[in-house]
Protein backbone atom coordinates (compact mmCIF):
# COMPACT_ATOMS: atom_id res chain seq x y z
CA UNK A 1 0.00 0.00 0.00
CA UNK A 2 2.82 2.25 1.21
CA UNK A 3 4.57 1.68 -2.30
CA UNK A 4 1.43 2.68 -4.67
CA UNK A 5 0.96 5.63 -3.01
CA UNK A 6 4.29 6.48 -3.31
CA UNK A 7 4.01 5.62 -7.14
CA UNK A 8 0.56 7.96 -7.32
CA UNK A 9 2.80 10.68 -5.59
CA UNK A 10 5.79 10.47 -7.69
CA UNK A 11 3.06 10.31 -10.64
CA UNK A 12 1.29 13.26 -9.58
CA UNK A 13 4.53 15.23 -9.24
CA UNK A 14 5.52 14.51 -12.32
CA UNK A 15 2.48 15.48 -14.04
CA UNK A 16 2.64 18.93 -12.45
CA UNK A 17 6.10 19.27 -13.13
CA UNK A 18 5.33 18.81 -16.92
CA UNK A 19 2.12 20.93 -16.89
CA UNK A 20 4.20 23.45 -15.38
CA UNK A 21 6.61 22.88 -18.46
CA UNK A 22 4.33 23.31 -20.82
CA UNK A 23 2.92 26.49 -19.41
CA UNK A 24 6.36 28.07 -19.52
CA UNK A 25 6.77 27.14 -23.24
CA UNK A 26 3.63 28.44 -23.88
CA UNK A 27 3.96 31.81 -22.41
CA UNK A 28 3.98 34.23 -25.20
CA UNK A 29 7.08 35.78 -26.00
CA UNK A 30 8.27 39.47 -25.10
CA UNK A 31 8.71 41.58 -28.26
CA UNK A 32 9.51 44.66 -29.53
CA UNK A 33 9.43 45.23 -33.18
CA UNK A 34 11.42 47.92 -34.10
CA UNK A 35 10.83 49.15 -37.93
CA UNK A 36 10.81 51.30 -41.44
CA UNK A 37 7.60 51.03 -42.89
CA UNK A 38 7.95 50.05 -46.17
CA UNK A 39 5.76 47.54 -47.50
CA UNK A 40 7.29 44.05 -46.62
CA UNK A 41 7.45 45.75 -43.09
CA UNK A 42 3.46 45.84 -43.04
CA UNK A 43 3.41 42.66 -43.88
CA UNK A 44 5.66 41.64 -41.07
CA UNK A 45 3.32 43.64 -38.60
CA UNK A 46 0.15 41.98 -39.88
CA UNK A 47 1.91 38.73 -38.94
CA UNK A 48 3.31 39.43 -35.74
CA UNK A 49 -0.21 41.46 -34.85
CA UNK A 50 -2.07 38.33 -35.72
CA UNK A 51 -0.21 35.98 -33.55
CA UNK A 52 -0.96 36.87 -29.80
CA UNK A 53 -0.22 33.63 -28.63
CA UNK A 54 3.37 33.44 -29.62
CA UNK A 55 4.13 37.01 -29.39
CA UNK A 56 3.50 39.67 -26.66
CA UNK A 57 4.09 42.99 -28.60
CA UNK A 58 5.29 45.43 -26.13
CA UNK A 59 5.75 48.04 -28.23
CA UNK A 60 6.83 49.61 -32.32
CA UNK A 61 9.12 51.76 -32.35
CA UNK A 62 9.94 53.54 -35.87
CA UNK A 63 13.22 54.38 -37.00
CA UNK A 64 13.46 56.55 -40.95
CA UNK A 65 15.00 54.43 -43.30
CA UNK A 66 12.54 53.18 -46.38
CA UNK A 67 11.35 56.79 -46.35
CA UNK A 68 11.54 59.60 -43.41
CA UNK A 69 10.85 59.35 -40.13
CA UNK A 70 7.19 60.99 -40.21
CA UNK A 71 5.85 58.62 -42.87
CA UNK A 72 7.52 55.43 -41.33
CA UNK A 73 5.42 56.19 -37.92
CA UNK A 74 2.61 56.99 -39.87
CA UNK A 75 2.64 53.53 -41.67
CA UNK A 76 3.10 51.37 -38.36
CA UNK A 77 0.49 53.53 -37.17
CA UNK A 78 -1.90 52.08 -40.27
CA UNK A 79 -1.10 48.62 -40.05
CA UNK A 80 -2.04 49.09 -36.19
CA UNK A 81 -5.08 50.33 -37.30
CA UNK A 82 -5.69 48.12 -40.40
CA UNK A 83 -4.91 44.57 -37.77
CA UNK A 84 -7.46 45.89 -35.35
CA UNK A 85 -4.13 46.43 -32.76
CA UNK A 86 -4.18 49.64 -31.45
CA UNK A 87 -4.14 48.19 -27.82
CA UNK A 88 -0.07 48.42 -28.94
CA UNK A 89 2.49 51.80 -28.87
CA UNK A 90 4.16 53.29 -31.43
CA UNK A 91 7.24 55.15 -30.49
CA UNK A 92 8.81 57.32 -33.09
CA UNK A 93 12.51 57.07 -33.03
CA UNK A 94 15.55 58.02 -34.72
CA UNK A 95 15.30 60.41 -37.63
CA UNK A 96 18.59 59.92 -38.89
CA UNK A 97 21.69 57.86 -38.88
CA UNK A 98 24.36 57.88 -36.50
CA UNK A 99 27.16 59.17 -38.88
CA UNK A 100 26.45 58.99 -42.62
CA UNK A 101 24.00 60.78 -44.80
CA UNK A 102 20.23 59.64 -44.57
CA UNK A 103 19.15 57.48 -47.76
CA UNK A 104 15.92 56.24 -48.32
CA UNK A 105 14.39 53.95 -50.82
CA UNK A 106 11.36 55.38 -52.17
CA UNK A 107 12.26 54.27 -55.78
CA UNK A 108 11.26 50.65 -54.58
CA UNK A 109 8.32 51.69 -51.24
CA UNK A 110 7.25 54.56 -53.34
CA UNK A 111 7.40 58.17 -52.10
CA UNK A 112 4.72 57.30 -49.09
CA UNK A 113 6.81 54.37 -47.93
CA UNK A 114 3.50 51.85 -49.21
CA UNK A 115 2.54 51.37 -53.09
CA UNK A 116 -0.72 49.41 -54.10
CA UNK A 117 -3.32 50.61 -51.14
CA UNK A 118 -4.17 54.13 -50.28
CA UNK A 119 -3.01 55.52 -47.07
CA UNK A 120 -4.12 58.23 -44.77
CA UNK A 121 -3.65 59.85 -41.01
CA UNK A 122 -4.48 57.17 -38.40
CA UNK A 123 -7.22 57.75 -36.09
CA UNK A 124 -4.56 57.06 -32.79
CA UNK A 125 -1.20 58.87 -32.53
CA UNK A 126 1.90 58.28 -31.49
CA UNK A 127 2.85 57.39 -27.70
CA UNK A 128 4.41 59.94 -25.83
CA UNK A 129 7.75 60.01 -25.58
CA UNK A 130 10.98 59.04 -27.67
CA UNK A 131 11.48 55.69 -29.05
CA UNK A 132 15.36 55.19 -27.91
CA UNK A 133 14.38 56.32 -24.29
CA UNK A 134 11.49 53.75 -24.03
CA UNK A 135 14.13 51.48 -25.33
CA UNK A 136 16.46 52.36 -22.47
CA UNK A 137 13.69 52.44 -19.79
CA UNK A 138 12.15 49.28 -21.01
CA UNK A 139 15.01 46.68 -21.24
CA UNK A 140 17.09 48.57 -18.06
CA UNK A 141 13.71 47.30 -16.10
CA UNK A 142 13.39 44.23 -17.51
CA UNK A 143 13.86 40.32 -16.15
CA UNK A 144 17.16 39.70 -16.85
CA UNK A 145 17.22 38.15 -20.99
CA UNK A 146 13.29 38.26 -21.35
CA UNK A 147 13.00 41.03 -24.28
CA UNK A 148 13.65 40.02 -27.75
CA UNK A 149 13.59 42.65 -30.49
CA UNK A 150 12.86 42.16 -33.80
CA UNK A 151 14.84 45.03 -36.09
CA UNK A 152 12.94 45.50 -39.21
CA UNK A 153 15.13 48.45 -40.07
CA UNK A 154 18.17 50.35 -39.95
CA UNK A 155 19.42 49.29 -36.12
CA UNK A 156 19.92 53.26 -34.79
CA UNK A 157 17.47 53.14 -32.46
CA UNK A 158 18.98 50.36 -30.39
CA UNK A 159 22.29 51.56 -31.09
CA UNK A 160 21.24 54.83 -29.48
CA UNK A 161 20.02 52.96 -26.79
CA UNK A 162 22.97 51.19 -25.72
CA UNK A 163 25.71 54.15 -26.17
CA UNK A 164 23.24 55.76 -24.00
CA UNK A 165 23.28 53.01 -21.20
CA UNK A 166 25.23 49.82 -22.20
CA UNK A 167 24.03 47.46 -19.63
CA UNK A 168 20.39 47.52 -21.04
CA UNK A 169 21.77 44.10 -22.78
CA UNK A 170 21.02 42.27 -19.62
CA UNK A 171 17.31 42.55 -20.47
CA UNK A 172 17.76 41.47 -24.13
CA UNK A 173 16.42 37.89 -24.95
CA UNK A 174 17.59 38.10 -28.72
CA UNK A 175 18.07 40.28 -30.76
CA UNK A 176 16.59 38.75 -34.54
CA UNK A 177 17.54 41.19 -37.73
CA UNK A 178 16.75 41.53 -41.54
CA UNK A 179 19.57 42.75 -43.17
CA UNK A 180 23.33 41.94 -44.46
CA UNK A 181 23.99 39.47 -47.38
CA UNK A 182 27.01 37.23 -48.38
CA UNK A 183 26.19 34.27 -50.85
CA UNK A 184 23.16 36.31 -52.52
CA UNK A 185 25.17 39.77 -53.06
CA UNK A 186 23.62 43.49 -52.21
CA UNK A 187 20.55 45.00 -53.08
CA UNK A 188 22.04 48.65 -52.88
CA UNK A 189 25.66 47.99 -53.68
CA UNK A 190 27.32 44.43 -55.40
CA UNK A 191 28.09 43.98 -51.54
CA UNK A 192 25.74 45.83 -48.98
CA UNK A 193 21.45 45.56 -48.02
CA UNK A 194 19.54 48.82 -47.80
CA UNK A 195 19.30 48.27 -44.22
CA UNK A 196 22.57 47.89 -42.94
CA UNK A 197 23.99 50.51 -45.51
CA UNK A 198 21.56 52.99 -44.47
CA UNK A 199 23.59 52.64 -40.85
CA UNK A 200 26.37 50.21 -40.42
CA UNK A 201 27.63 52.37 -37.56
CA UNK A 202 24.38 51.41 -35.75
CA UNK A 203 24.80 47.76 -36.34
CA UNK A 204 28.53 47.81 -35.47
CA UNK A 205 27.47 48.90 -32.24
CA UNK A 206 24.74 46.24 -31.98
CA UNK A 207 27.29 43.64 -32.71
CA UNK A 208 29.79 44.71 -30.44
CA UNK A 209 27.29 44.61 -27.47
CA UNK A 210 27.73 41.46 -27.08
CA UNK A 211 23.58 40.45 -27.43
CA UNK A 212 22.47 37.33 -28.98
CA UNK A 213 22.38 37.93 -32.81
CA UNK A 214 19.97 36.57 -35.31
CA UNK A 215 20.54 37.81 -39.11
CA UNK A 216 17.95 37.09 -42.04
CA UNK A 217 20.02 38.33 -44.47
CA UNK A 218 18.77 38.36 -48.77
CA UNK A 219 20.32 35.59 -48.83
CA UNK A 220 17.19 33.52 -47.31
CA UNK A 221 15.03 36.27 -48.12
CA UNK A 222 15.86 35.93 -52.10
CA UNK A 223 14.47 32.24 -52.08
CA UNK A 224 11.44 32.60 -49.53
CA UNK A 225 9.42 34.50 -52.65
CA UNK A 226 5.61 35.05 -54.43
CA UNK A 227 4.41 33.14 -56.78
CA UNK A 228 1.09 33.63 -58.48
CA UNK A 229 -0.25 30.73 -56.56
CA UNK A 230 0.87 32.07 -53.30
CA UNK A 231 -0.58 35.21 -53.99
CA UNK A 232 -3.57 33.38 -54.79
CA UNK A 233 -3.66 31.71 -51.58
CA UNK A 234 -3.41 34.72 -49.91
CA UNK A 235 -6.38 36.12 -51.58
CA UNK A 236 -7.88 33.74 -50.98
CA UNK A 237 -8.43 34.14 -46.68
CA UNK A 238 -10.53 36.45 -48.20
CA UNK A 239 -10.54 39.53 -45.61
CA UNK A 240 -9.77 43.32 -45.59
CA UNK A 241 -6.07 42.22 -43.95
CA UNK A 242 -5.33 39.60 -46.94
CA UNK A 243 -6.42 41.90 -49.90
CA UNK A 244 -4.48 44.93 -48.22
CA UNK A 245 -0.92 42.12 -48.33
CA UNK A 246 -1.87 41.43 -52.05
CA UNK A 247 -2.17 44.76 -53.18
CA UNK A 248 0.98 45.88 -51.33
CA UNK A 249 2.71 43.31 -52.70
CA UNK A 250 1.48 43.00 -56.12
CA UNK A 251 2.51 46.58 -56.34
CA UNK A 252 5.90 45.80 -54.12
CA UNK A 253 7.25 42.90 -55.78
CA UNK A 254 7.35 44.49 -59.53
CA UNK A 255 10.94 46.41 -58.62
CA UNK A 256 13.22 43.39 -58.16
CA UNK A 257 11.13 41.05 -60.27
CA UNK A 258 12.57 43.46 -62.86
CA UNK A 259 15.76 44.23 -61.19
CA UNK A 260 16.56 40.05 -61.28
CA UNK A 261 14.14 38.40 -63.29
CA UNK A 262 13.17 36.72 -60.44
CA UNK A 263 9.55 34.78 -61.00
CA UNK A 264 8.29 36.36 -57.59
CA UNK A 265 9.37 38.33 -54.93
CA UNK A 266 10.46 38.49 -51.65
CA UNK A 267 8.92 39.92 -48.52
CA UNK A 268 11.99 40.45 -46.29
CA UNK A 269 11.18 42.02 -42.81
CA UNK A 270 7.99 39.04 -42.87
CA UNK A 271 10.55 36.28 -42.32
CA UNK A 272 12.13 37.71 -39.48
CA UNK A 273 8.70 37.17 -37.85
CA UNK A 274 7.82 33.80 -39.16
CA UNK A 275 11.41 32.82 -37.76
CA UNK A 276 10.28 33.87 -34.54
CA UNK A 277 7.09 32.29 -34.65
CA UNK A 278 8.51 28.93 -36.82
CA UNK A 279 12.32 28.82 -36.44
CA UNK A 280 11.74 24.79 -37.82
CA UNK A 281 11.32 26.57 -41.39
CA UNK A 282 14.45 28.42 -41.41
CA UNK A 283 18.12 26.77 -41.27
CA UNK A 284 21.39 28.66 -41.06
CA UNK A 285 24.60 28.12 -38.60
CA UNK A 286 26.65 30.25 -36.28
CA UNK A 287 29.56 32.16 -37.74
CA UNK A 288 31.39 35.17 -37.35
CA UNK A 289 30.45 38.52 -39.28
CA UNK A 290 31.66 41.82 -39.29
CA UNK A 291 30.54 44.84 -40.69
CA UNK A 292 32.85 47.06 -43.15
CA UNK A 293 31.75 50.98 -42.38
CA UNK A 294 34.89 52.07 -44.23
CA UNK A 295 33.86 54.23 -47.47
CA UNK A 296 34.41 52.76 -50.49
CA UNK A 297 33.21 50.18 -52.71
CA UNK A 298 32.38 47.42 -49.82
CA UNK A 299 30.91 49.95 -47.46
CA UNK A 300 28.27 48.84 -45.52
CA UNK A 301 28.95 45.10 -46.53
CA UNK A 302 27.91 42.11 -44.08
CA UNK A 303 31.39 40.11 -44.12
CA UNK A 304 30.14 36.78 -43.23
CA UNK A 305 32.62 34.00 -42.50
CA UNK A 306 30.51 31.20 -43.61
CA UNK A 307 33.21 28.82 -43.59
CA UNK A 308 35.64 29.99 -40.48
CA UNK A 309 38.42 30.84 -42.44
CA UNK A 310 39.15 33.49 -40.14
CA UNK A 311 39.19 31.34 -37.06
CA UNK A 312 37.07 34.06 -35.16
CA UNK A 313 34.59 32.95 -32.49
CA UNK A 314 30.70 33.50 -33.97
CA UNK A 315 28.87 36.17 -33.12
CA UNK A 316 25.80 35.68 -34.83
CA UNK A 317 23.57 32.92 -36.21
CA UNK A 318 23.59 34.06 -39.94
CA UNK A 319 19.98 32.33 -41.64
CA UNK A 320 20.93 30.95 -45.05
CA UNK A 321 17.86 28.72 -46.24
CA UNK A 322 14.15 29.14 -45.63
CA UNK A 323 11.00 26.84 -46.49
CA UNK A 324 9.24 29.13 -48.80
CA UNK A 325 5.87 26.99 -49.08
CA UNK A 326 6.29 26.81 -45.05
CA UNK A 327 6.36 30.78 -44.66
CA UNK A 328 3.03 31.44 -46.84
CA UNK A 329 1.28 28.56 -45.19
CA UNK A 330 1.71 30.23 -41.66
CA UNK A 331 1.05 33.91 -43.65
CA UNK A 332 -2.07 32.54 -45.23
CA UNK A 333 -3.49 31.21 -41.56
CA UNK A 334 -2.52 34.25 -39.37
CA UNK A 335 -3.84 36.65 -41.91
CA UNK A 336 -6.89 34.94 -41.55
CA UNK A 337 -6.98 35.98 -37.44
CA UNK A 338 -7.26 39.30 -38.70
CA UNK A 339 -10.17 41.30 -40.08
Amino acid sequence: MLIQTAKRLLQGAILMSTLAAAAIHAAPRDLIIDTDPGADDVVALFLAMASPDELKIRAITTVAGNVRLDKTSRNARLAREWAGREDIPVYAGAGRPLVRTPIYAADVHGEEGLTGVPVHEPKQGLAKGNAVQYLVDTLANAEPHSVTLAMLGPQTNLALALIQQPDIVKGIKEVVIMGGAHFNGGNITPVAEFNLYADPHAAEVVLGSGVKLTYLPLDVTHKVITSDARLKQLAAVGNGASQKVVDILNAYIKYDMDKYGMTGGPVHDATVIAYLLKPELFSGKQIHMTVDSREGPTFAQTVADWYGVLKQPANVMWIENGDAQGFFDLLSTRLARLK
